[in-house]
């Protein structure tokens, strides 16, 4: 099953709906927007963080237009010393390269060890936007269905003004 095949079936079997437009191949999310321009949703920036030891694992959610401000989160959060995760990290947490970075790499962390948050400004009825884990698709999906995706995997998540 290819990650989009394994993301869909997730759905399916929650019976969760979304709108997907599909592209050619983007890395960023100003690459994306060019190809779901037109389409109502709040345009997701997704991060993926380590601790500087590697011990702990961050998945944050925020709007594309804006900037992380990574010690102001740490201090949210109790952590000191913050940074993106590695690519042997990302793929080794999440099964994800990068540029591919999405709340569906969830499906891949068995260790339930990656914590999620989702900055407060895009948590409303408004879809949001994620590669299904396929960088040539954006999928649009609502919160109230996020929330069913990750309580299905076992995940809380937190939200937080960054």
């Amino acid at each position: 099953m290819t990650p989009y095949e394994q993301v869909k079936s997730k759905l399916d079997e929650l019976n969760i709906s979304y709108d997907m437009v599909e592209h050619p191949p983007v890395y960023t999310t100003e690459e994306a927007d060019k190809y779901i321009e037109g389409k109502v949703g709040i345009r997701t920036k997704s991060l993926f963080l380590t601790d500087n030891k590697k011990r702990r694992y961050y998945l944050v959610f925020m709007d594309d237009d804006k900037r992380l401000d990574m010690k102001q989160f740490g201090e949210i959060i109790g952590e000191k010393h913050l940074k993106f995760a590695s690519e042997n990290l990302l793929m080794e947490k999440l099964g994800l390269k990068p540029g591919f970075v999405s709340i569906f790499g969830l499906l891949n962390n068995t260790q339930k060890d990656v914590q999620v948050y989702f900055e407060k400004d895009i948590v409303s009825d408004i879809p949001l936007t994620f590669h299904p884990n396929d960088n040539t698709k954006t999928m649009f999906i609502g919160m109230d269905d996020l929330k069913k995706f990750l309580n299905s995997l076992g995940f809380s998540y937190h939200v937080v003004s960054i």
